[in-house]
């Protein structure tokens, strides 16, 4: 659906945040005359009013008879599209939409490389923007990732490095290759199941010409064997990690010693960004040196520095255990103690139970909603790791000051959400920064958002 079909429908926006913000803009910008109303929290509606004079505001959650009352509604990515009152509304005839579905639909032509995981997503599209930008190559840097693709509707760009996220996946159009790099359970309380996340996720796949996958992960090849054409990273025979370096086939191409971005996961999410250029016509080899100068995206393996003999890394956009893990196996045999808990999801914590259980200099303190729950698990497991459990998030911070030894690392990498004490992970790494003594504010910009870099000639 393109922004000039709205016009003569009865039109409602779904959400008060960034994404819903750029919808207004953009549909009053091409229908100035077109009647919105806006469905927003409470503490929302004053602003609302402030940013566009024209909408009839609601400062409430809109039920199905509401809902019912308009032809289109375009629903910000956090609300589930499987609320009951969506569901009814869309059986009665009311389509839903998106900033994303809109955007996609403006730019039918764009050179498009979508990219989606349950982890590594961010980064790897940020990977992709960097690297063709040393190529010269005009990228547009957007999406989940922090920018709303609307923001950036009549700007032109060579190439759209596009991070989606599982609730957006299936509002993308028709594009040129789609990027999956790992696939694990997630936000099983906005899809309702395990079954319908991966479903969901892997809608990618129904609008990529070319689908490039891990090729390390059975499951995903096993759900994606289907795709006309798919490419895999990650494996011997073209992009992937191996003794110290990133190789093509067996050619040695960047060694790791020199990556920015810590872990063989980022080396992995950077086989996923050469290998996507690669397919899209770029030359990879030649980009790949720009992996030293890339800068590690806030709230991810970010170290803060050092305070009194221990070194802080801010690992918060961790929201599952095997996050979790690939943190800690990224700082190898260093003493470390992580903090891990937040909101509880009913994830299955048996997997880090069993990779830590005699994990050597490692601590763990438990904190959040389901911190007890970690901590009984590691404890029914005979864990013989030092473990404290935390009244909260503060409690935790202190917890892991006082147990790390000097020239160790405290790490959040919480392994779940951060609702139960945050308004997101971002606040919640920014609070563990300022606890430990550096400054929150210096920590939260992403380098590169939006349309950058000079058009080839």
């Amino acid at each position: 659906m393109r922004i000039t079909e709205l016009a003569g429908r009865r039109i409602a926006v779904w959400g008060f945040g960034r994404e819903g913000r750029a919808a207004i803009r953009t549909i009053h910008q091409r229908l100035p005359e077109l009647p919105l109303a806006l469905y927003c929290r409470e503490d929302e509606v004053a602003a609302a009013r402030d940013f566009d004079p024209a909408l009839t505001v609601y400062g409430h959650e809109p039920e199905a008879v509401a809902l019912s009352a308009y032809d289109v509604v375009v629903k910000s990515p956090g609300i589930s599209a499987y609320k009951p009152a969506i569901v009814t509304a869309q059986a009665q005839g009311t389509a839903f939409t998106s900033g994303t579905a809109l955007w996609f639909a403006e730019n039918p032509d764009a050179r498009v490389i979508a990219i989606t995981g349950t982890k590594g997503k961010s980064t790897t599209t940020a990977f992709v923007a960097h690297l063709a930008r040393s190529l010269g190559v005009r990228t547009a840097l957007a999406g989940n990732i922090g920018l709303p693709l609307l923001e950036l509707q009549g700007q032109n760009a060579e190439l759209w490095a596009v991070e989606l996220s599982s609730f957006q996946t299936g509002e993308a159009g028709p594009l040129e290759l789609g990027v999956v790099t790992s696939l694990y359970e997630e936000h099983l309380d906005w899809h309702g199941s395990r079954e319908r996340y991966v479903a969901d996720k892997l809608k990618l796949a129904d609008v990529s010409r070319t689908l490039l996958v891990n090729g390390l992960q059975p499951t995903l090849l096993a759900h994606t064997a289907a795709h006309s054409h798919r490419l895999l990273f990650g494996t011997p025979e073209g992009w992937h990690v191996a003794d110290g370096a990133i190789r093509r086939g067996e050619e040695v191409v960047f060694d790791l010693a020199s990556m920015a971005a810590p872990g063989l996961h980022n080396a992995l999410n950077a086989c996923a960004a050469l290998a996507a250029l690669e397919t899209m016509g770029f030359d990879a080899v030649k980009a790949a040196p720009a992996l030293a100068t890339f800068q590690a995206l806030p709230h991810r393996l970010q170290s803060l520095g050092e305070r009194d003999g221990v070194s802080w890394i801010n690992d918060s956009i961790s929201t599952t255990p095997q996050a979790t893990l690939a943190a800690l196996d990224s700082l190898g045999e260093r003493e470390v103690t992580v903090i891990v808990g937040g909101h509880d999801r009913g994830l299955d914590w048996s997997d880090f139970v069993r990779a830590t259980k005699n994990r050597a200099h490692l601590r763990i303190v438990a904190q959040g909603a389901n911190g007890p729950r970690i901590a009984q698990a590691l404890r029914q497991a005979k864990t013989e790791l030092p473990l404290g459990e935390a009244e909260d998030f503060t409690d935790a911070v202190a917890m892991a000051r006082i147990v790390t030894p000097e020239g160790g690392v405290v790490l959040l990498s919480p392994g779940a959400p951060s609702f139960d004490q945050f308004k997101d992970y971002a606040a919640r790494g920014r609070r563990f920064a300022e606890l430990a003594g550096f400054d929150p504010a210096a920590i939260t910009s992403i380098d590169g958002m939006g349309i950058e870099g000079a058009s080839q000639q």
